[in-house]
């Protein structure tokens, strides 16, 4: 179908007015048109689908199978049209929004608290955050900056490293036998709780100490490291999770290492964004930003993640300063 036959936004409004009311004249009275205005769009918009919206009935409007099954999806349209509307009216004309995709779990629980105090340094740049866990263009997605976990290479971009990975093995307090546990393979009797992103992490997190399992691949399987988590807390088994997304846990209490060793993963958690728009001032402010938050943390990502993010902060100024 070509541009100029689909149906516009006032075929549409006038439809679903006219579907909600089921009147021509209470939906021009809502939308300040003619009755005959209405009748006409929603005529037009028949002979477009080629269906017909609306059945006739002693003065009454009734809507057909395929008026029902087309309403649906023009609510849609308008609602999307009316929020996107608001969204670009909120910002003003000299906003900037920048779009930022992220992990879930890394984006809760370590993006989040970092973004505390950007607005008032950044008042003409709105963030627009993400999850993401495919892999995606940059470009073709329109996506300012892409938070991931990787080898430290996307396609037309530039990566900044932030912070390594120390796996280690999570549970309830509840779970653990009395005098706790002798070897590593009596975790497989509190049950492994998988990861869907990472499915050989128990295997070589027990590869890593030279022991085997046929368990390694057991158990029941979670999205997203925050739904481990919340699976270990609640007693279903043993989470092998990135220590620094469960240290809130950790420090609470709600969970324990059950097993005191830890396997530092060959990949890391990288800041991607695309070649040419290093020199954007809002996707410039937003990595300078987290780098000098990077560089003010406790250090519970590790000592060695904290001297190489400082190496990479310096690196991204000295880069851009000359």
């Amino acid at each position: 179908m070509s541009r100029r036959h689909l149906p516009t936004l006032t075929a549409m409004q006038c439809f679903e007015a006219s579907a909600r009311h089921l009147s021509f004249t209470r939906a021009a009275a809502e939308l300040s048109l003619t009755q005959s205005a209405v009748s006409k769009q929603v005529a037009q918009l028949e002979s477009i689908l080629e269906h017909p919206l609306f059945r006739r009935v002693r003065k009454r409007l009734q809507v057909t199978p395929e008026g029902s099954l087309y309403l649906s999806e023009v609510r849609k349209i308008l609602a999307q049209v009316e929020m996107s509307t608001r969204y670009m009216q909120s910002y003003g004309g000299q906003s900037e929004v920048l779009h930022v995709t992220t992990l879930p779990t890394f984006g809760a629980r370590w993006l989040i608290p970092r973004l505390n105090g950007f607005r008032f340094r950044h008042p003409n740049v709105y963030l627009n955050i993400s999850n993401r866990v495919e892999p995606f263009d940059l470009e073709e997605d329109h996506v300012d900056v892409a938070f991931f976990f990787g080898h430290g290479a996307w396609p037309k971009a530039e990566c900044i490293k932030l912070l390594d990975e120390e796996m280690v093995p999570v549970c309830a307090p509840g779970v653990m036998p009395e005098g706790g546990i002798a070897d590593p393979l009596a975790l497989t009797r509190l049950v492994l709780l998988q990861s869907a992103t990472r499915p050989e992490a128990w295997h070589d997190w027990f590869a890593a100490q030279g022991t085997y399992t046929e368990h390694s691949y057991h158990g029941p399987r979670f999205d997203t490291f925050y739904m481990s988590l919340q699976a270990a807390r609640a007693g279903c088994g043993v989470a092998l999770v990135p220590r620094f997304l469960a240290e809130e846990e950790l420090q609470a209490g709600q969970l324990i290492i059950p097993w005191a060793f830890s396997l530092t993963s060959r990949d890391a958690y990288y800041l991607a964004y695309s070649e040419h728009k290093g020199e954007v001032g809002k996707v410039k402010g937003f990595i300078e930003w987290i780098l000098e938050r990077l560089g003010e943390s406790s250090g519970t990502e590790g000592s060695g993640a904290r001297t190489d993010t400082l190496s990479a902060a310096d690196t991204y100024r000295n880069f851009w300063n000359g």
